[in-house]
């Protein structure tokens, strides 16, 4: 069986910030998918799983209203391993390209006060597993510990 590529990448010394997973031709146009890895893996807390599910759906509010990048925007959801979150965004991207974006993104998510868009039975399947205090802690310590200091090594996959 072929591995899967990001079973390769040596987690044990992965740092946190943004990576690009993959790019994939589709009707001749490429998909980037983009690792937001919020956590050292096996080095240190996951993010909560209510505090990421809020983080998802902030974000990808925010992602598919932002006025300059919202028609290049697929998808945007939480990792099974609770470290960060998976972009996918048309176009031949790297994260030097999305690094304003995700400031703007985990931004917003820090600030955000109110009702989380979408957290209601009829909208989300699991509409009680939400952590809004917890979700803003866990944005602004990524933007402002990683995102705003951002450095090659946070973009480039360890060797």
């Amino acid at each position: 069986m072929k591995k899967i590529p990001s079973f390769t990448i040596d987690h044990n010394r992965l740092l946190r910030g943004i990576y690009v997973s993959r790019k994939d031709s589709v009707g001749g146009e490429t998909i980037t998918t983009f690792d937001i890895r919020m956590k050292e893996p096996n080095r240190e807390p996951v993010v909560h799983a209510g505090a990421l599910h809020t983080i998802e759906h902030l974000a990808a509010t925010y992602l598919r209203n932002d006025p300059e990048w919202k028609d290049r925007i697929i998808y945007w959801g939480p990792m099974g391993c609770l470290t960060g979150n998976y972009l996918l965004m048309r176009g031949d991207l790297e994260p030097k390209d999305i690094v304003g974006l995700m400031q703007k993104t985990f931004k917003f998510v820090a600030d955000f006060e109110g009702e989380i868009p979408g957290a209601a039975p009829k909208d989300c399947g699991n509409w009680l597993l939400h952590d809004l205090p917890m979700a803003r802690w866990e944005a602004r310590k990524f933007l402002t510990e990683v995102l705003e200091v951002i450095k090659d090594e946070n973009m480039n996959y360890p060797g």
